[in-house]
């Protein structure tokens, strides 16, 4: 077994190897298929476990892709402290894919990706160039992100930087063209603090930077939506990202990727695999071709790769049942008497474009100047340039609406003036958690896991868990 190597310099960024898969095709034919893709969550700083890893789930469903997590030290660029906890025997929360030498990355994935099974680069980094640079060195074409989406939650990077960072990175992206690859590039829009934001939002964000990309030169792109706190609300609102995404991405195959809820996880394991079915039924109903899986652990520490099988399995066999219930044809979206992005959440999105759209021609400049006026701006985050003034809250029927609309061009407001309390912020946060644990048998609970199965805080898992 090859033993782990660190990267002793970064190479050449010329040195880029031909790609011989596309991620965007691989997707596009399951959806033809019928099959609805599965992906993890998952990255490991162990070489073998990562290519274990990836070889577990490469057969756990019909349509997977794998994915490499990238450790939080190399998303902000510490790769200096990636390489010490290594040679200390420290496990990372992540693949420190500019740590390691390209001969170890190689390893990992020799064998393993192929035409059935693409691999995909997942980070979180406001400053992604070295880690873009890396994956493309390794014959990688897919990841995700963006200048708003992967800058305003994670930390005080500016948004100038992220922007022009990112501006840099699909440009750089978009050039693998050259080579006879096809790049493809997720944005993370759709997820923004993981719970709280109304889906007009995320919806918008999610475009904006879909069309940032776009722009940029690059041609296979997927649209994110994180699943939130009504399923009727969240129906509407992927209808609505894809009304967009047709109006806003000429000569670009594009589609749709879902995350199961990525708030405050239920704690049982009843609770937190019907959860994970509901997500795969709304993929379902909605024609979302991608669903990116949580597991049964979320509520508790970092999944094991059994146990991210296992939400692959689940998650796979709950779209296959209900593709089969509803009727779905493969590669078809049920067709309603009436569009059924004709709603809100659309009418609030399109607004939202609009307002950026028109403050500037450069989609950059345009981000800066909407986040600087409040035209954009997200509940519950403290990033410098977030305006801070909107807030949302759950009515009764559980769906995600404003209390506070600060400048953005939303017009009348509903519940306009309520505010959230400490405890009703708690509430909020918790509210799916409690829903899908109460509402089952309590025989089905379980307490936390031990202890010492969780990593120390500075190593857990990268993800989006709580607003702020």
């Amino acid at each position: 077994m090859t033993p782990p190597v660190l990267a002793a310099a970064p190479e050449s960024r010329t040195t880029v190897h031909r790609r011989p898969l596309s991620f965007g095709r691989f997707v596009a034919e399951a959806q033809d298929r019928g099959t609805l893709v599965v992906q993890p969550r998952m990255g490991f700083s162990d070489p073998a476990l990562m290519r274990a890893g990836l070889l577990a789930t490469k057969s756990a469903a019909d349509a997977v892709v794998g994915t490499m997590t990238i450790d939080s030290y190399t998303r902000v660029s510490d790769e200096a402290s990636a390489v010490r906890a290594l040679n200390n025997g420290v496990p990372l929360n992540g693949f420190p894919i500019t740590s390691y030498s390209p001969h170890t990355s190689r390893w990992v994935l020799d064998g393993v990706r192929d035409a059935g099974f693409p691999v995909q680069i997942r980070h979180g980094s406001a400053r992604p160039q070295r880690i873009v640079t890396a994956l493309a060195r390794l014959g990688l074409d897919a990841t995700e992100g963006g200048p708003v989406s992967y800058c305003l939650p994670y930390g005080r990077t500016p948004l100038l930087d992220s922007v022009r960072n990112w501006q840099e990175s699909c440009e750089f992206l978009a050039a693998l063209r050259g080579t006879g690859a096809e790049p493809h590039l997720e944005t993370f829009g759709g997820c923004m603090l993981g719970q709280l934001c109304p889906p007009g939002l995320l919806v918008a964000i999610s475009a904006l930077e879909a069309l940032f990309f776009h722009r940029a030169g690059l041609r296979s792109i997927s649209l994110s939506y994180a699943q939130q706190t009504n399923e009727a609300q969240d129906r509407d609102a992927v209808h609505a990202l894809r009304r967009l995404a047709g109006e806003f991405l000429p000569d670009t195959d594009w589609h749709i990727v879902l995350y199961t809820y990525m708030g405050l996880y239920p704690q049982t394991r009843r609770g937190s695999l019907d959860l994970l079915e509901r997500s795969a039924e709304l993929a379902v109903d909605t024609g979302a071709a991608r669903l990116i899986v949580k597991t049964a652990a979320e509520a508790h520490r970092i999944p094991t790769v059994t146990e991210n099988v296992e939400a692959l399995r689940v998650a796979a066999r709950a779209a296959s049942r209900h593709r089969a219930a509803t009727g779905d044809r493969p590669g078809t979206v049920p067709v309603p008497h009436t569009d059924p992005a004709d709603n809100a959440v659309y009418a609030e999105a399109r607004a939202l474009v609009d307002a950026v759209l028109n403050l500037d021609d450069d989609l950059g400049q345009a981000l800066l100047k909407a986040f600087a006026r409040g035209y954009l701006d997200v509940p519950f985050c403290l990033h410098p340039d977030n305006a801070g003034r909107s807030r949302s809250l759950i009515d009764g029927s559980g769906r995600l609406t404003w209390s506070e609309i600060g400048a953005m061009p939303l017009g009348p407001v509903r519940d306009r003036g309520r505010r959230l309390t400490a405890a009703g912020l708690f509430d909020a946060l918790s509210f799916v958690q409690r829903r899908h644990d109460r509402t089952l048998p309590s025989s089905d609970s379980r307490p936390p896991l031990p202890s010492a199965a969780r990593r120390p805080a500075a190593h857990r898992q990268h993800t989006q868990e709580v607003a702020p």
